[in-house]
């Protein structure tokens, strides 16, 4: 009973205990990291057998409940192991880096956080949890400080804050409609009740949507990467990701079964992300933004999934099927390819591709793991993991344009969207086609040789964290209906579908056809497009080139502009145009006086507010001026030299206190503030957003 809520404290704990351990010894702390990861895997591994749960009532009024079995234990142990190996590769990783307490601190709460998301079993329970997943890792995008870091942050913060008022708003109104917010409560009531839940749903889906990457949402995921840390990269790719997609299929598979409209729409957001991703990761020139940007078309492919299995209905159980098996091969794909990423940033500090080319050539580990990640991301069968799950999600499309076609309707727009995921796949094959010519067949103009000398590139410990890792892929690929079949199976009742019963021929002549047509894309795209287009010939060695437009940024054309000029002057405007009403006799014989004068007390108030502050609260008063740091420290510092003093002609006469604490204090008070203040400025927009969004709240429950 008490091995669930065990599971999600004991990282919450261990993050304490590391943190204080870190302050007295850095090797010590460095063991706990991983030590505690290794004991919550093991932890995890109690709840794959038998189903567990645990409630706590009262809390906040709806109570904390989390359950473990199927699904949910799957994919715990699933974050368990992932955590577990990063946090192995991370010491090495961080090995001359700053900050490394905070960054273990917060990687840890996030663990945590994330467990309670995975094992949760109705929707409060898992906002809770969903929102201290947000902000614990925010600090993993901040982490480097510098001015695309904390940019990155930013972004990162607002649609985490807008996508969790949008969840809060919508879980109101399924609070309100439903009566319930568990998830098997969710369901029975759904089909017992008769209005329109459209709003709620869309609401709710908006922050999980948001966390996936999921488009127009998606700005965060390509920007957040590339400054990350490479561990965190891989955890915030491969797993927090996850996170959303799980309450997706909280969504899908609870509250929308069936339901053609929101299917419809799910589908063409699925197919954006799907091809956007995937176009974006070609052009790119940076490895981890390149992988970042797979990240977000993989998220597309596994929508497309969840979408078909809301269309399908009942017959959905095949979409489901290949949801959850891409969702596990992504999270483990992403593992063993940002891992190796970070192998190479780790020793070149550099991620542009025509800085890190052919720095994997004679490193056969590092050449291993990474074609084994891009043969399963690709889905080049046999070996290639990813092949049996995104055949079973081009079968669900296929399986409904044969429903359309049986019941007399125009399966069109279906078949081009067949088409555009077999293009997709095409974009995945040639974009990992190019990173792996580049990093280990290509050769460095200048640093070649240098690069074939790096023997020690890779300690024994990160060797077996990135052998761990990448070999379960082939397995994977080779063996699905062995391996991959009961993962469907334990899973599938989550998704509010019942099991297959009959076998999937994963290698059959339309599965092979299809990955056939997409390698074939891939390949004339890397001959036609990458080579002749994205790069261009320098002596004897090869560029690339980064010709994507820049002003071509969702965020940078619409999103800031948008909330912090339009909205701001329009709300402003209005504000402006209330308090100029005339008191002249036309507007008195229109709106009464007792009207315009409210309105006009509205719209004078923050002057006179701040008026009043000014005036009585902030006052300027005659005070010292400090000669040293702020006040504070001044008063402080002041104070301590004086007791100094007094020690120094009495018990101290032989060995005198030197120290001017006016200096030391204000010092410490800089350092103190330095770190906090760059962090801070950037979770300024973010703030804001909240703010206007507890006010909607506060209205809003004002009104019913």
């Amino acid at each position: 009973m008490y091995l669930i809520p065990l599971i999600v404290l004991f990282p919450l704990i261990m993050a304490f205990v590391c943190f204080l351990t870190g302050k007295k010894n850095k090797t010590l702390r460095d063991m706990l990291v991983g030590i505690t990861g290794v004991l919550t895997f093991v932890l995890c591994l109690f709840t794959w057998k038998q189903p567990l749960s645990f409630s706590v009532e009262g809390v906040m009024g709806l109570g904390l409940h989390l359950k473990a079995d199927g699904f949910r234990s799957m994919y715990g142990l699933i974050a368990a192991f992932m955590w577990m190996m990063t946090g192995l590769f991370s010491p090495e990783y961080f090995a001359h880096h700053h900050r490394r307490n905070r960054y273990y601190f917060f990687n840890l709460l996030t663990l945590s956080a994330t467990l309670g998301v995975l094992f949760s079993d109705d929707l409060f329970t898992t906002f809770i949890f969903f929102e201290i997943m947000s902000l614990s890792s925010y600090v993993w995008v901040a982490q480097e400080e510098n001015p695309q870091a904390l940019r990155a942050a930013g972004t990162y913060l607002a649609v985490a804050v807008i996508g969790g008022l949008a969840t809060l708003m919508g879980l109101f109104l399924l609070q309100h409609h439903l009566g319930t917010l568990s998830f098997e409560g969710m369901q029975q009531a759904m089909a017992a009740h008769s209005g329109d839940l459209t709003a709620a749903v869309w609401l709710t889906a908006v922050g999980f949507m948001a966390k996936a990457g999921l488009f127009p949402l998606h700005i965060w995921l390509p920007k957040a990467h590339p400054v990350a840390p490479a561990p965190a990269s891989a955890l915030l790719s491969g797993m927090l990701t996850k996170t959303g997609i799980f309450g997706l299929i909280v969504v899908c598979g609870r509250l929308m079964p069936g339901n053609h409209a929101f299917g419809h729409l799910l589908l063409a957001l699925a197919l954006i992300t799907m091809f956007l991703g995937a176009l974006l990761a070609l052009f790119s020139v940076d490895l981890k933004r390149t992988l970042a940007c797979s990240s977000m078309s993989q998220i597309g492919f596994i929508t497309v999934g969840l979408s078909m299995m809301v269309l399908l209905g009942e017959e959905g159980a095949l979409a489901a099927y290949g949801t959850v098996m891409h969702m596990v091969n992504h999270s483990l794909i992403k593992l063993v390819l940002f891992v190796a990423a970070g192998v190479v940033y780790k020793n070149l500090h550099q991620l542009n591709l025509n800085d890190i080319r052919g720095f994997g050539r004679k490193k056969p580990v590092l050449h291993i793991a990474f074609l084994l990640g891009a043969l399963s991301l690709g889905c080049i069968p046999p070996i290639g993991s990813g092949y049996a799950s995104k055949s079973l999600l081009h079968e669900a499309l296929v399986e409904y344009i044969h429903h359309l076609h049986a019941h007399g309707h125009s399966a069109l727009p279906y078949e081009l969207a067949e088409i555009l995921f077999l293009i997709s796949g095409g974009l995945t094959v040639a974009y990992m086609t190019k990173l792996y010519i580049c990093i280990f067949w290509e050769k460095h103009p200048t640093r070649q040789m240098e690069f074939g000398n790096m023997r020690y590139y890779l300690s024994k410990k990160g060797c077996a964290v990135l052998l761990i890792s990448a070999c379960m892929l082939p397995f994977l690929g080779l063996l699905p209906s062995l391996l991959f079949n009961p993962l469907a199976e334990r899973s599938v009742s989550f998704f509010g579908q019942e099991m297959l019963h009959h076998e999937i021929p994963y290698f059959n002549a339309a599965n092979l056809t299809g990955a056939a047509w997409s390698i074939g894309i891939g390949a004339v795209v890397y001959l036609f497009i990458v080579r002749p287009l994205l790069t261009k010939r320098e002596g004897t060695h090869r560029i690339y080139l980064n010709r994507w437009p820049s002003f071509l940024d969702l965020e940078e054309m619409v999103y800031r502009p948008l909330l912090l000029n339009i909205l701001p002057r329009f709300f402003g405007g209005i504000t402006a145009f209330i308090a100029r009403i005339p008191e002249s006799l036309t507007v008195l014989k229109v709106i009464p006086s007792m009207i315009v004068g409210l309105v006009r007390m509205i719209g004078e108030l923050p002057e006179k507010t701040v008026l009043f502050l000014k005036k009585n609260v902030f006052s300027k008063k005659e005070h010292v001026t400090p000669a040293v740091g702020n006040r504070f420290t001044w008063a402080l510092g002041n104070a301590l030299n004086r007791v100094a003093r007094f020690l120094n002609t009495t018990v101290l006469q032989h060995k005198k206190m030197r120290t001017d604490f006016e200096y030391v204090l204000d010092a410490s008070w800089k350092e103190l503030t330095q770190g906090t203040r760059r962090i801070t400025g950037s979770m300024s927009f973010g703030l804001l957003l909240m703010c206007i969004g507890l006010v909607i709240t506060c209205l809003y429950l004002l009104r019913r």
